[in-house]
């Protein structure tokens, strides 16, 4: 908490009153107040329902139910297309706030949107009305996913991965069981298992078979480049070989978006930014000039991928001895990554760092 505060310019009581204040929290004898919260919350990766506690586990049990079952099913049968498409726009706009102020604040508002989701899926009857509602919950879930990966919160991160390909399969829609697995494979990657990470990410494009677009399957490869590249050893050729597929089924021109999948964004400069990582990894020179043509072409609302962007350019001016560019991208991707509050970026420019 300390750290935390430090940090974020906050100030907080001395470590003797904390110690005693985190007691009484944990014995019940003093409420978190929201000033305490909005530090713990980021810390431990918690939602307000979570930190604060639900209902109490000794609540009498509610007997009978069969009305509000009824009620419950007959609304999740009224959810029409416009409503799939209302949570559809939710999600899309959650997304937008997420790549410009990152995920911090978003976990309580993203939290209520899954539950409202599952709610309309878990209640909903027959496969007609099932399907949409899953498809945007499994457009949800990996987002949300990806949110708690980059706010720390590794297994709310998993759960939700484990969530958004069992809606994928609900759906039926390959495409998105694949970009589920693909992010998944993230977690692996981070937690030290990068060669299980490129296993899951190569059954992620068998998972997608025929039925991916181009864009994604372009996706994949360059997921399988990066994870490679991380895992070293034996699997750089495969990274390599993995960039030049991206770029064979890359279809051309500026345009990022995948109108079949809206969570996709990559064009010719996103790769580029990619092939620079992936090269910086693996000790290449040429990967400076990769990443520099990345930053060059950016989307300034993409101030988290920027602060992502600033840490490749930094590691690529490390591996060639240049130590001051390090030291100057990695002073704006700090930068960055406070205003997002990304833990993921924090951690990897503190590592950056101790190599100055």
């Amino acid at each position: 908490m300390e750290r935390y505060a430090q940090q974020n310019v906050l100030d907080v009581p001395t470590t003797a009153s904390l110690r005693v204040y985190v007691s009484e929290w944990e014995n019940g004898r003093r409420k978190i107040s929201a000033r305490f919260a909005a530090i713990l919350r980021p810390l431990l990766g918690l939602t307000d329902r979570e930190l604060l506690g639900a209902a109490r586990r000794d609540d009498p049990p509610v007997v009978g139910g069969y009305d509000d079952l009824i009620s419950r099913i007959d609304s999740a049968q009224s959810v029409g297309l416009s409503m799939v498409k209302t949570f559809t726009d939710q999600t899309e706009l959650f997304r937008t706030m997420d790549r410009q102020m990152g995920a911090a604040a978003l976990v309580d508002h993203m939290t209520g949107h899954l539950t409202k989701l599952e709610d309309a899926l878990t209640f909903a009857v027959l496969p007609t009305t099932r399907r949409p509602v899953a498809q945007a919950l499994a457009a949800a879930a990996t987002l949300a996913a990806w949110q708690a990966l980059d706010a720390g919160a590794v297994e709310r991160a998993w759960r939700n991965y484990e969530l958004g390909k069992r809606a994928a399969q609900e759906a039926e829609e390959p495409m998105y069981l694949a970009h589920a697995m693909a992010e998944q494979a993230y977690v692996l990657c981070d937690a030290g298992r990068p060669e299980l990470a490129v296993t899951l990410v190569r059954d992620a494009r068998r998972a997608g078979g025929g039925h991916m677009s181009p864009r994604l399957q372009a996706w994949l490869y360059a997921a399988e480049a990066e994870l490679c590249a991380k895992a070293g050893g034996e699997l750089a050729d495969d990274c390599r070989r993995a960039l030049d597929m991206a770029a064979s089924v890359l279809p051309p021109g500026d345009e990022a978006r995948d109108p079949d999948m809206l969570s996709i964004f990559l064009n010719g400069s996103h790769l580029a930014r990619w092939r620079g990582n992936a090269l910086a990894l693996l000790g290449d020179d040429d990967a400076v000039g990769s990443l520099y043509q990345a930053l060059d072409s950016l989307d300034a609302t993409f101030v988290r991928a920027e602060s992502g962007l600033r840490c490749d350019l930094a590691h690529a001016h490390l591996t060639r001895g240049e130590y001051d560019q390090a030291r100057e991208h990695l002073k704006t991707a700090r930068l960055l990554a406070s205003r997002t509050g990304s833990v993921r970026h924090r951690r990897r420019i503190d590592q950056l760092t101790q190599r100055l």
